[in-house]
Formats: C-alpha cells, sequence, structure tokens
C-alpha cells in the first residue's frame, strides 16, 4: 500500500479540488503563465498531466529574449561590428537571430561580443578597458533593470566616459493589459511571475482583475505553488470571480520593491516600445532620462532600431501571445531545435519552445 507523505496529501487535496471546479465550469479555461521560469518549471515537472483535460495551460510574453524585436539584435550586432566597441550582454542574447545573423555569427566574423552573468560585469568591463567603448545589451524586466540602473549610476558617480546601454527594458503589465485588449486573446485567468512580482507587488496587478475580469494570482516557482496557484485561479473562475491573490508571501508582499524603483526612477523614464509580434505597446517601456542621455548608446552612436524581420515560417510570436503550442509550429524539433534555433522562443532557456523541446516527453509519464 502506498503511504503518502503530507505534502502529497496536500497535492491530492488541491488536483481533486481543481478538478471538481472544472466540472463546475464545464468549458475549456486558459490560464496564462506570463513567466518564462513558471514555464519551464511546469514543463519539467509534468504538471500539464496532473490536470483536467479542460484546464489548458499557455505560455506568455515573460522571456525577456522572446519578447525583443530583430531590430534590436540587428542594432546589436551593427555596433559589435564597427571596430571600437565592445558588447556586453546576457547569454542568451547571443544566439538569437536578428534579420540576417545573429551576435555569435557576427562574433565569429570578428565582432566583440562577451557574454555576461550580470550587468556589473559591464561595468567591470568598461573599467578594465578605458580605451573601448562598452555597450551593454540592457534587456529584461523589472528584475534586472535595477541592475542597469545600478552600473548607470555608478559609472556617473565615477565620471565614466566609455560605458553605454543599449536599452530594451520592458514593463510587464502593459504587456498583459495589451494582449487582453487585443481581438485574439482568449485568457481566462493569468499565473503572475514570481519574480517581477517582488519588484511590482502583487497589487499591481489589480487593475487587471478589476478592469479585465480576469483572476490574476501570483506563486513561486515549485510544483506545489504552482498547482496551489492554478488552484485559486480554476475556483475563481468557476465561483464567477475575478481578484489579485497571492501564493508567493516569503518573497512577494502587497506593495513593490522601494528601494529598486527609487533607482530606476532616478535612472529611467517610460515610453513606448516595440514588442515582437505584439508591435508598439504605449509606456510599456523604459528608456533612459534626461539625467542620463549621455549614457545612451542609440543616441551616442546615431543607431537607428529598424523594423523587426520575423524568420520564415517562425510563429514565436504566437506563442508568446499564447495562440498555439509550440508543437503547433511546422519547424519545432524538425528546423528548428536548442542546437539550430530558428527563433528566439528556441534559443533562451526560459523560451516555451525550447521547453516544450526538453521536457516534452515528460508528459508521457
Amino acid at each position: 500500500m502506498a503511504v503518502f507523505t503530507e505534502k502529497q496529501q496536500l497535492l491530492q487535496s488541491q488536483l481533486a479540488q481543481v478538478a471538481r471546479d472544472a466540472d463546475r465550469i464545464g468549458r475549456t479555461v486558459r490560464i496564462m503563465e506570463v513567466c518564462g521560469t513558471h514555464t519551464v518549471a511546469i514543463q519539467r515537472s509534468g504538471l500539464r498531466q496532473l490536470l483536467p483535460k479542460n484546464i489548458k495551460l499557455i505560455s506568455g510574453p515573460g522571456c525577456p529574449v522572446c519578447v525583443t524585436p530583430t531590430g534590436y539584435i540587428d542594432a546589436l550586432i551593427t555596433l559589435a561590428k564597427r571596430g571600437d566597441i565592445l558588447i556586453a550582454t546576457y547569454g542568451d542574447m547571443v544566439r538569437v537571430p536578428g534579420s540576417s545573423q545573429s551576435l555569435a555569427e557576427a562574433r565569429a566574423e570578428g565582432a566583440d561580443a562577451r557574454v555576461v552573468s550580470s550587468a556589473f560585469q559591464a561595468y567591470e568591463l568598461a573599467l578594465a578597458n578605458p580605451g573601448r567603448n562598452v555597450v551593454f545589451a540592457a534587456v529584461g524586466f523589472e528584475t534586472t533593470t535595477p541592475a542597469t540602473a545600478d552600473i548607470l549610476l555608478r559609472a556617473k558617480k565615477a565620471e565614466l566616459t566609455n560605458l553605454f546601454a543599449l536599452c530594451a527594458h520592458k514593463l510587464v503589465i502593459p504587456a498583459m493589459q495589451a494582449l487582453l485588449a487585443g481581438p485574439k486573446c482568449a485568457v481566462d485567468g493569468f499565473l503572475c511571475p514570481g519574480h517581477v512580482s517582488v519588484m511590482l507587488g502583487y497589487k499591481a496587478y489589480e487593475p487587471i482583475a478589476a478592469q479585465f475580469g480576469r483572476p490574476c494570482v501570483v506563486a513561486g516557482f515549485e510544483p506545489r505553488q504552482i498547482i496551489d496557484g492554478i488552484a485559486r485561479i480554476v475556483a475563481q473562475i468557476a465561483d464567477g470571480t475575478a481578484k489579485v491573490d497571492n501564493v508567493y508571501k516569503a518573497a512577494v508582499g502587497p506593495d513593490r520593491h522601494q528601494k529598486a524603483w527609487e533607482m530606476i526612477e532616478r535612472v529611467f523614464m517610460t515610453a513606448d516600445a516595440e514588442w515582437r509580434a505584439l508591435g508598439s505597446i504605449p509606456q510599456s517601456g523604459l528608456v533612459l532620462n534626461d539625467d542620463y542621455r549621455q549614457f545612451d548608446a542609440a543616441r551616442v552612436f546615431d543607431i537607428v532600431i529598424g523594423d523587426s524581420i520575423e524568420p520564415a515560417g517562425c510563429r514565436c510570436g504566437e506563442v508568446i501571445q499564447g495562440l498555439i503550442d509550440p508543437a503547433e509550429c511546422a519547424l519545432f524539433g524538425k528546423r528548428c531545435t536548442p542546437d539550430d534555433p530558428v527563433g528566439p522562443c528556441m534559443v533562451s532557456s526560459e523560451g516555451a519552445c525550447q521547453a516544450w523541446f526538453k521536457y516534452g516527453h515528460l508528459e508521457d509519464r
């Protein structure tokens, strides 16, 4: 006879409640996990197979690399090929295809692009190479923006003149609102990102619940937390309610991280921003304010971020809008693999396509 631990019994109880609530709903429910880390955790744990057939988990625009348009990649490559510029970038960005090549391919041709694990390493590169201009590829959501702000605050204080940032930082809430306002939206509730919510506070999602009538539940990344978050979303839908809830109380409070936002607001201001597949979303990006324009690589080096050209046949744009599952793309697992990616969702370690490719076999467990 199987002996269940207390945690296993709790999980069984949660799943049983999800099944009862799913029966009450009587239709397919589409829950979007906004965060790429959630997508990976869900795939790796095989959680989809534990849920009722009418509860469908879909991926959203929560992978920073995946939502960065090809025009930005092209701008990085243009800068890297100048000869007087050293590009410092997080690792996933190196292999993302631009309109004609990736930064890795440009590096093979002689461009200077170096992988860093933190923004501070870009600052250190600038200190160590006073005769070179260092451009930091500043991408990511609210979680990575404070680190960019930190190095620019340091650079200004130190009167450092060879460190710059090509900014593509983005804000999660406007993207969620844009998805819900779009004509193709089929999202019934949101499993809200854990890391971003540490910066935002869970109350930041209240306008989404109030305006669009969609439950928003913040969860961590352990399978039990994810199941708990899903259970609360399904219960709300079954009850006909829509509110914000938080099961990640160890890390997320009601309000935003004050110190981090003080740093962000000293350096950045909000602006319209271009997102892959979603187009321009009003006030969804962060750009350097007037006090820090001297660090703006696009302005200093006269770089225009051009139009984005999607790879032929790539459906990453539909994946990050929750319109299709990765396996529905004809390129998935054939022409597009982690070793030879066509689109960014297969490049990034948080990309939905890579998660499906790496862990899809676990769905048979």
